[in-house]
């Protein structure tokens, strides 16, 4: 085998010979040493950084033990309090009876000032001759109906949960709150005692620099975030509710970027609730990126340095003496740019002008090759776009829609009506779009009526979500008026998806039609969110130069360019808007030369 090996080495040309030393003495143990050291540093980052960002989730997890737990003793303390429960079932005729009481229990007013940790302590009573002062609340009828107040009547036991509140700003804030009953012996009134838990406490003592937080508790929304906009919403990353000791630490994708994650459960002190922290880094996988890179540039630079030594020895070593040998290696290579010569009067210097001969030879054949080859390839290329051509004229729109009225009648019947309606409706609204593809008029009482179609089918989707109400004046006569196919569906969506995205029901969308003497009017009109008057004035200005990054304003645009061109700069649509009152578009077009179009 060896020998072999160095009888195939001994065949081969100089440059070869060194260049294969090269490649075994070099290029393959760099790669090979390089490729384990990639790999080990690689999985010595990745562990790095994951004991980090366990150690910060295991912080945060004793840090948040540590507040509950204490949080907890406080409302064990307070639950069992005699002057608190006097209170409560006491009847006080006078409120200023109540109001002294309450001043005289100095020491709970210490539990905000003494434990930072707390942020408001709340105390509710649904005994009616109770007051709102200090930390005591009477439970109204509100709040008797809410499900942590009922929940803490119903229990003996104690259990957390987030609640919202606004401060004076009307800014909605996220407070994770113990709830438990206060019981009340020899009295018919209920108590429960709530202890809000301070965000910015929170934040001060689980706040990190490098690693985003978050905490949620049960199967509940985010209550505290590292990202403002992270409160409320549901966790990003998975958790299994089902397992009561839920661990995972690895890496997920988030917003097109890996992350490190680490989630785990916390078990709260004398309470079913769980807390579930997740911890994640997303700057950890750019960092082992960027060192990864940095060993890479410096494997390859070895590589490089080395091989532009070995190339320039190569070359000034074989020159003198294989330069025939090296012309003729470049023909057989289809490289004809033959540079080097051979001078003198002797055989080599006559083989190498034959050599020269030949390759201009065979350069003019490849020349002609070159361009008989382009040429026939664009003669196939028109054959097959003629052919495609044929065979798109050879479809049968009918074929749609005699499909979709097979599908209906196998609905109907099924007994299915529902579905047959709605198939019905969808090959009424495809057929009104196919048939107008590629025209430039259409009826008022066809667009009308394919708008009606359009909304009697995002009814059976929305259901109850919105009504649609058509207004047309009787002296406009909509069937003597040509418009432009497909010009008021994408408004009508507009305010569907748009105008009516924030409301579960009641929305309404009407069409009204009427006219001047020299203008028809279309107004588009919803009773929706609206928009401030920023939104409407960006609105305004994206509906007359294009902004392909607004996607909502593009069909507008498009819609608005399509009038201008075909009645003129002075007609188009106009946009009004009020903030939570609703949005309408209204289209204005000419009369007159509505009525002349065909």
């Amino acid at each position: 085998m060896k020998i072999q090996m160095f009888g195939a080495l001994k065949k081969a040309n100089i440059k070869k010979q060194l260049y294969t030393i090269y490649f075994v003495a070099v290029i393959l143990p760099i790669t090979l040493i390089g490729s384990f050291l990639l790999i080990n540093t690689y999985r010595l980052l990745t562990n790095y950084h994951r004991d980090l960002l366990e150690s910060d989730n295991l912080r945060v997890k004793n840090i948040l033990f540590e507040i509950t737990t204490q949080v907890y003793n406080i409302s064990e303390e307070l639950a069992f309090r005699e002057d608190i429960r006097d209170i409560l079932k006491e009847n006080y005729f006078f409120k200023r009876s109540f109001v002294h009481e309450v001043d005289a229990l100095t020491s709970l007013d210490n539990y905000n000032t003494n434990y930072a940790e707390i942020d408001e302590i709340e105390i509710y009573g649904d005994n009616p001759t109770l007051n709102d002062y200090k930390q005591f609340r009477y439970a109204d009828e509100e709040v008797r109906a809410q499900e942590w107040y009922q929940l803490a009547v119903n229990q003996s036991s104690v259990f957390w949960m987030p609640m919202t509140d606004t401060d004076k700003y009307g800014n909605e804030y996220w407070n994770l709150c113990l709830v438990r009953k206060i019981p009340i012996i020899n009295s018919k009134y209920n108590a429960v005692l709530v202890i809000k838990l301070s965000d910015n406490y929170l934040k001060t003592r689980i706040g990190s620099k490098e690693y985003a937080t978050m905490v949620s508790i049960n199967d509940g929304p985010v209550f505290f975030s590292s990202e403002r906009e992270a409160y409320g919403k549901a966790q990003e990353v998975y958790i299994d509710y089902e397992n009561n000791y839920y661990r995972y630490v690895g890496n997920i994708k988030l917003k097109d970027e890996v992350c490190f994650v680490d989630v785990s459960t916390l078990p709260l002190y004398q309470s079913d609730s769980k807390i579930y922290i997740s911890t994640m880094s997303g700057q950890a996988y750019t960092n082992i990126r960027s060192i990864i890179y940095i060993c890479i540039a410096i494997i390859v630079l070895a590589i490089l340095i080395t091989g532009i030594i070995i190339h320039f020895f190569t070359t000034y070593f074989t020159s003198r003496v294989l330069t025939l040998r090296h012309a003729m290696h470049q023909a057989s290579n289809e490289d004809y740019e033959i540079t080097d010569s051979v001078n003198g009067q002797d055989e080599l210097s006559e083989a190498f002008s034959d050599l020269e001969v030949m390759v201009q030879k065979i350069k003019r054949k490849d020349a002609e090759m070159y361009e008989a080859s382009i040429k026939e390839k664009e003669l196939v290329n028109e054959q097959q776009e003629m052919e495609f051509k044929m065979l798109a004229s050879q479809i049968n729109p009918h074929f749609l829609y005699n499909t979709l009225e097979t599908i209906r009648m196998k609905a109907f019947t099924a007994g299915d009506l529902e579905a047959a309606t709605s198939i019905k409706l969808l090959g009424k609204s495809m057929r009104y779009v196919l048939e107008n593809t590629g025209t430039s008029f259409t009826t008022l009482t066809k667009e009308i009526e394919h708008v009606m179609t359009y909304l009697t089918i995002q009814k059976m989707r929305f259901g109850d979500k919105f009504e649609s109400i058509f207004r047309i004046a009787d002296d406009v006569q909509t069937k003597g008026l040509y418009i432009l196919p497909l010009l008021l569906q994408p408004i009508v969506e507009n305010a569907l998806l748009h105008g009516l995205e924030e409301k579960e029901s009641g929305g309404e969308i009407t069409v009204a039609v009427y006219k001047n003497e020299e203008l028809l009017f279309i107004d588009v009109e919803d009773n929706g969110r609206g928009m401030s008057e920023s939104e409407l004035a960006a609105l305004r200005k994206n509906v007359e130069i294009k902004d392909v990054s607004r996607n909502k304003s593009i069909g507008l645009y498009n819609i608005n360019q399509r009038i201008k061109l075909c009645y003129g700069k002075n007609r188009g649509i106009r946009i009004n808007s009020e903030l939570n009152k609703g949005t309408t578009v209204r289209i204005i077009l000419p009369l007159e030369k509505m009525k002349n179009l065909r």
